[in-house]
């Protein structure tokens, strides 16, 4: 009877998971800026065959200048289901579901109960942080990235705990392996394991430890073999990472993205943890004085990444609101602590249980704690927040996308536009590639007589409409398609 409740609570979770994790990957058109650079990079990767230098527009890309760990796996995906939105995107989503199976086995081994892992994860999936903006289902490198700081973080945990040097070597290659999906915010987590080797008086043992040196040079060999080999084939790779991603990122604000010290906390409690960040000071409250030995540890642990990891962001100059992201899996922990205190204050109740079955009121109070987080995370997987002010960013794609579908006739059709805007790209290369040629018009100066155009941007609107006589074949969301007749 117990062995079938524990599989019927983890088949339960599983079917909680699958709906903000997986489900309506491909509604939302890849949305500009980092999404959609990538979707050009793992396109051109998959399109040309070059697999260790990213390219954007047949060059090597020395903008976006993360290694290719996720393209990588977003080119495996499109050679599996084809080049579209879920090949993209399912590499976050699976990387989501690895994190919480990571943090379940972690508490049944460690904590000898799968409980603060389930709660952990109902957590994390109706977190708007995690889940959204840049989150586990975007085809970012915020979901793969977090997936190898979470277990990094907890083999480097077990290590303390056991001294098994399987897990400082399991630490290094996942360690390794953060970095070789977005680079130096891979080891952010950094100060904040120093912090605890101090705390625990573990560093001097560290220090003496000829695996620790072996681990090392692991992930030195794993890490620089890559950037080096990347330099080789293109030089003036190095320079770029040091622009984008060191000093230049760290030191001085980067296309604008300047915030105050206290913007992620602001975020955290207005959006992304709204639902959760109470729990956090309750749950350091409880666990740093909880008589479980191993909720103490794991709550001070959980603490010192949390705190020093928000430290480093916030101190940053430049600021975005995904940044955060790696910190949400012990966010959730900790606030996993004070959720289970009652749950397991519910189940060992006798007064309680000599009228209720011991397994009945835990669950009902879990269903009330999750119920409308969840809801709301679902109304948002169902129905993805749109802002007016964000409509230019995506309507084309959006047309694009339902023209690819639809298989509209876009033949010989001009597509005008004068900003950058990848996303659209995508689209412009996947209609070409099913037999649609839909050609880039160019400046909007040269369109004449006779071409069809289709077009976002108001000005553009207001030139053509005040410069020819037209025929709008479509208007719809922001989106015209025209037939340009004799100039006024």
């Amino acid at each position: 009877m117990r062995k079938k409740y524990s599989y019927l609570k983890f088949i339960v979770l599983g079917i909680l998971i699958y709906i903000p994790v997986f489900s309506h990957l491909d509604t939302l058109p890849i949305q500009l800026w980092d999404e959609s650079r990538l979707a050009i990079n793992a396109y051109e990767m998959h399109h040309f065959g070059q697999y260790l230098v990213t390219h954007f527009d047949g060059l090597p890309d020395l903008w976006n200048t993360k290694p290719p760990l996720l393209i990588w796996m977003q080119v495996f995906w499109m050679k599996i289901i084809g080049v579209n939105e879920i090949a993209l995107r399912l590499p976050s989503s699976l990387a989501a579901l690895l994190t919480i199976i990571s943090i379940l086995i972690f508490s049944c081994r460690y904590l000898k109960s799968s409980w603060l892992g389930i709660i952990t994860a109902l957590i994390l999936i109706t977190s708007y942080g995690y889940v959204f903006n840049h989150g586990i289902r975007s085809a970012n490198y915020d979901g793969l990235l977090t997936l190898f700081t979470t277990i990094s973080g907890l083999l480097f945990y077990s290590f303390i705990e056991t001294k098994k040097n399987k897990f400082l070597y399991g630490f290094f290659i996942t360690l390794g392996l953060a970095v070789l999906t977005k680079s130096i915010t891979g080891l952010l987590f950094g100060p904040a394991f120093l912090v605890y080797l101090i705390l625990r008086k573990e560093l001097i043992p560290l220090l003496k430890n000829k695996h620790f040196y072996i681990g090392l040079l692991s992930f030195i060999f794993l890490v620089g073999g890559f950037y080096i080999t990347r330099e080789i084939m293109s030089p003036g790779y190095l320079e770029a990472v040091y622009t984008n991603e060191l000093g230049g990122r760290y030191l001085e604000t980067i296309e604008h993205h300047s915030n105050s010290f206290w913007y992620y906390f602001d975020q955290l409690i207005d959006q992304n943890f709204s639902f959760w960040y109470l729990l956090v000071p309750i749950g350091m409250a409880i666990g740093f004085s909880h008589t479980n030995a191993k909720i103490k540890w794991l709550t001070i642990y959980s603490s010192i990444l949390v705190g020093v990891f928000f430290l480093v962001i916030s101190v940053s100059q430049t600021k975005l609101s995904w940044y955060d992201i790696p910190l949400f899996p012990f966010l959730a922990i900790i606030s996993a602590v004070p959720v289970l205190f009652v749950f397991e204050l519910l189940e060992t109740s006798k007064v309680i249980n000599k009228k209720l079955n011991h397994k009945v009121l835990p669950v009902i109070f879990l269903f009330l704690v999750f119920a409308t987080p969840y809801q709301e995370t679902i109304d948002t997987v169902h129905d993805p927040k749109k802002y007016k002010w964000d409509q230019s960013f995506y309507s084309m794609a959006q047309y694009l996308k339902d023209a690819l579908k639809n298989k509209e006739d876009l033949n010989g059709v001009l597509y005008v536009n004068t900003e950058y805007m990848p996303n659209n790209e995508f689209y412009l290369h996947l209609l070409r590639d099913s037999g649609i040629d839909i050609v880039n018009g160019g400046s909007y100066l040269n369109i004449q007589s006779g071409d069809t155009i289709i077009a976002y941007q108001p000005f553009l609107f207001d030139y053509f409409e005040s410069q020819f006589d037209v025929a709008i074949l479509y208007d719809y969301k922001g989106v015209k398609k025209y037939q340009i007749n004799a100039r006024k």
